[in-house]
């Protein structure tokens, strides 16, 4: 269907003189593709070296129909429980049905999606329930469309805060904050930084870690910024304690640096709290969210800063426009889709639900650990952001193998997570993520609607897989590479 044998790599003028149409797809044809044709266009047009490791996971053989709730439907009409979550993008599930009739009003309506000469009532309301929702007077909102372009706007605004005599932003080892240019720097993954050129006026702390924080801060005068997610994602849900969070608020006023708070996958709920950091009770001087902020309909990502902050970055006629929105922040359908999506939040008390839902997925994980401690090395995380940390593959092993596989162990980081993950969505109908720095991790952050039912589900399936030991984990995977 999709041949393209005869490609030209300019449109030829068509038989009435005007631009010829190009051999495109339609919106049907789309939606009939076979997995052949997807994965053609894929290879060609997309990412192939993705497709490899897509290929190993099992997860090019499936193809998306429907969605809804808490599960996918594929091409055979199987349902997928979603323990994945879009990396934390779906705190609804999907298509929720007040999502949906909300953007089909906007539409059947023919609002405005783009009025960047006027004000947008709908930018304005958004902005208005983001800052109900922030504690102390974090109060001031950029909108965006993505995590990074949050977390952008977030160091540019701390860095024009803080001044030009202090330049410089302190980050966390293990950090994510995004794959664009500038935050990059600030991205600690070499995967990502590549060889790129990055800003260079960046100081690394481990995370978690408050005499380096202070160490830095007190040998640096220079340092004007610290930016931190709450709970390291891809480091493989790595929290710190209350105390940390304390002692951080402390050194920032002591030292006069700006703490922002990098929420976009920890915050909106998924913790148990709106933001990750109100467990602790403080507040930083800029955060970001995004991902589940579009309610799993729209891009959305929001930085939100203190007042007092904001208007020493941007306050006066001549700065007001050094970072105001983008031409697809704000957009109507979006904010009426984010708007709609924080009443739903409030409404079905999902952020409750994510504290007992995850506090119930933990207590049962614990209590697989316990049961398989050569398997499973570790359970952590808070609300519905969970790790599942499995051993090195030596440690799953006799103890007479240890010593030699042992010495195999990093270049097989991920194997054990990796095997696991594709048999659980081969074999019982279960997809989850992984991790990037902790390649041993499995990331659970199944949508906020979760119950204890999908709970018991997850779990069902992880037991009776685990209870295959090893060697049947291992031959299983095998298997499937081979069928």
């Amino acid at each position: 269907m999709l041949d393209r044998p005869n490609r030209i790599a300019v449109a030829a003028p068509s038989l009435d003189g005007g631009v010829a149409r190009p051999d495109l797809v339609t919106v049907e044809q789309a939606k009939a593709m076979s997995i052949g044709d997807i994965t053609t266009a894929f290879k060609e047009h997309l990412n192939p070296g993705q497709l490899h490791f897509m290929k190993l996971l099992g997860f090019h053989k499936v193809k998306i129909e429907s969605a809804e709730g808490m599960f996918y439907t594929d091409q055979n009409g199987r349902k997928i429980l979603d323990f994945f979550g879009g990396f934390g993008s779906l705190a609804f599930g999907h298509n929720h049905r007040r999502i949906l009739e909300a953007r089909q009003k906007f539409q059947d309506e023919k609002r405005h999606e783009i009025a960047i000469a006027f004000m947008s009532q709908y930018a304005a309301a958004l902005a208005k329930n983001i800052a109900a929702c922030s504690p102390g007077d974090l109060d001031m909102v950029f909108l965006g469309s993505s995590g990074s372009e949050a977390m952008e706007a977030a160091v540019k605004l701390a860095e024009r805060a803080a001044g030009p005599k202090r330049p410089k932003v302190v980050y966390a080892e293990n950090s994510f904050h995004g794959k664009t240019k500038g935050v990059l720097a600030i991205t600690d993954g070499q995967l990502y930084r590549a060889d790129f050129k990055l800003t260079d006026n960046t100081v690394r702390v481990p995370f978690a870690d408050i005499d380096a924080v202070e160490s830095a801060f007190k040998s640096d005068p220079e340092i004007g910024v610290i930016v931190l997610e709450t709970i390291q994602g891809g480091g493989g849900i790595i929290q710190a304690s209350a105390e940390y969070w304390q002692k951080l608020r402390a050194l920032c006023d002591k030292y006069g640096v700006l703490w922002v708070a990098d929420e976009v996958q920890c915050g909106y709920g998924r913790s148990g709290r709106f933001y990750a950091f109100e467990h602790y009770g403080v507040v930083p001087d800029v955060t970001a969210l995004a991902k589940s902020l579009g309610a799993g309909k729209a891009a959305v990502g929001a930085m939100i800063a203190r007042r007092e902050v904001y208007m020493k970055a941007y306050g006066t006629s001549k700065t007001a426009m050094i970072h105001a929105m983008a031409t697809f922040g704000g957009m109507g359908e979006a904010c009426v889709t984010a708007i709609e999506g924080i009443n739903v939040l409030y409404d079905e008390h999902l952020i409750d639900r994510a504290a007992d839902s995850g506090s119930y997925l933990l207590d049962r994980l614990q209590a697989l650990k316990a049961k398989y401690p050569k398997i499973i090395k570790d359970v952590r995380g808070q609300g519905l952001m969970i790790g599942l940390e499995f051993q090195d593959f030596s440690q799953t092993l006799p103890m007479v193998l240890r010593p030699v596989v042992s010495m195999l162990d990093d270049k097989l980081k991920g194997s054990l997570s990796g095997f696991i993950g594709a048999l659980l969505l081969r074999d019982y109908d279960v997809l989850v993520a992984f991790t990037e720095y902790n390649r041993n991790v499995i990331r659970l952050e199944p949508p906020l609607i979760c119950e204890r039912a999908h709970v018991d589900q997850f779990i069902s399936a992880l037991d009776e897989l685990l209870g295959r030991g090893i060697v049947g984990i291992v031959k299983g995977f095998l298997e499937s590479q081979i069928g």
